[in-house]
Formats: structure tokens, C-alpha cells, sequence
């Protein structure tokens, strides 16, 4: 990776995200990350050659961006054909079989996430994404993703994410970030969209 050419010192941005993104996958995968959008998708190109595939965060939030990048990395080629991975979405307002639902297929997503978020030394926060819900994650919830964090650091990443991970605490390292700052799980984040491998 040639990392050389990110931006410079300091706290990490959205931008550094998606130079290290493109720098790691653009050229086998012709997929970019690009901030800027109403609401977190997956667009898949139908013509990749001319036109990569893109990986839409929110706005310009770091933390959207990392979890789109989980999503990504986590799905398969075939799910990497389909509009935001072909999964579904119940929006804010979930009932409580619902949310119990959208938890079990993200707590690889946000496990992930964390991971990533602790490489590049940014604090992570558990999203249920369902502000009209309850205020906070439940505690099962919470020992999901914990679980799924410890499985992922305990037997590995699937390579994707492994990739990114290693560039993003490089860039950490080269531009003074401390190791210290190990994040915890709390409630609130940004919003996210269900969904693993396929």
C-alpha cells in the first residue's frame, strides 16, 4: 500500500478512510467509498470498467463510513452484485421482533466496525439505528456484538477486512495516533443497515 500519498498528521477524516480504502481495493475490486449521502447504500456498478462500484456513507461520518466498509467486507461476491447487498431494511420504528431481528445480523457488521474503529483510534458506539425505538442498545445486543468481536479477533479476519485493518492502523501509526484509546460499546452511532456474508 502506498500510504505515503494520504493526508497528513493527526486524527484521522473521512477522507483518509477513503484513500485507504481505494489504495487497498480499487484495483481488484473497482470499488470506491464516498461519503456525502443521505442514507448509507451499496451501489454496485453494471459496468465496473467504466464506472466502479460504490460504498455510499452518511454525510460525512466517520463512523458510517467504517460501518459500510464492515458491510462490505463481510459480503460475498454474489451479494456484491446486488443493490446494498440485496438486504432487507425495516426503517426507524422497528417493533420489538424487528429490532431483535436487525441485532442478529448486525453484530457482525458492528463488530467489525469496532475493530476497524479501534485500529484507526476513533471511539465506537453501538447503533441499534432505530431512534423511534428504545434509547439505547439492549444488553443483549451488546454481548452479541462483544462475542462477535472476541470471535473475529480470536480466529480472524475475513481477508477484506483483515486488509483494512492492518492499512488503517498503519496510518495510525505514521501519523502519531496513540494505541491507547480503546473504545467501549456504548448506545448511539450512526445509522446502519442490517446484514452479513452471502
Amino acid at each position: 500500500m502506498k500510504a505515503d500519498s494520504l493526508s497528513g498528521r493527526g486524527a484521522i477524516e473521512v477522507a483518509d478512510l477513503e484513500g485507504i480504502f481505494r489504495e487497498c481495493f480499487f484495483e481488484e475490486h473497482r470499488t470506491v467509498l464516498v461519503g456525502g449521502g443521505e442514507e448509507p447504500v451499496y451501489l454496485p456498478s453494471p459496468d465496473p470498467g467504466r464506472l466502479p462500484h460504490r460504498i455510499v456513507y452518511r454525510e460525512d461520518y466517520l463512523a458510517s463510513a467504517l460501518h459500510e466498509v464492515a458491510h462490505w467486507c463481510l459480503a460475498g461476491q454474489r451479494r456484491r452484485r446486488l443493490e446494498d447487498y440485496g438486504y432487507w431494511y425495516v426503517p426507524d420504528g422497528r417493533n420489538a421482533d424487528e429490532q431483535r431481528a436487525f441485532e442478529r445480523v448486525e453484530a457482525a457488521p458492528q463488530a467489525l466496525e469496532w475493530i476497524f474503529s479501534d485500529a484507526c483510534r476513533v471511539p465506537f458506539h453501538l447503533s441499534v439505528d432505530n431512534l423511534e425505538g428504545d434509547a439505547g442498545p439492549s444488553p443483549d445486543f451488546q454481548a452479541l456484538v462483544e462475542e462477535q468481536r472476541r470471535r473475529f479477533l480470536g480466529k480472524g479476519l475475513p481477508p477484506r477486512a483483515a486488509a483494512y485493518r492492518y492499512a488503517l492502523q498503519e496510518w495510525a501509526e505514521r501519523n502519531g495516533e496513540r494505541p491507547d484509546q480503546e473504545s467501549a460499546g456504548a448506545s448511539g452511532g450512526e445509522d446502519s443497515r442490517a446484514g452479513e456474508s452471502g
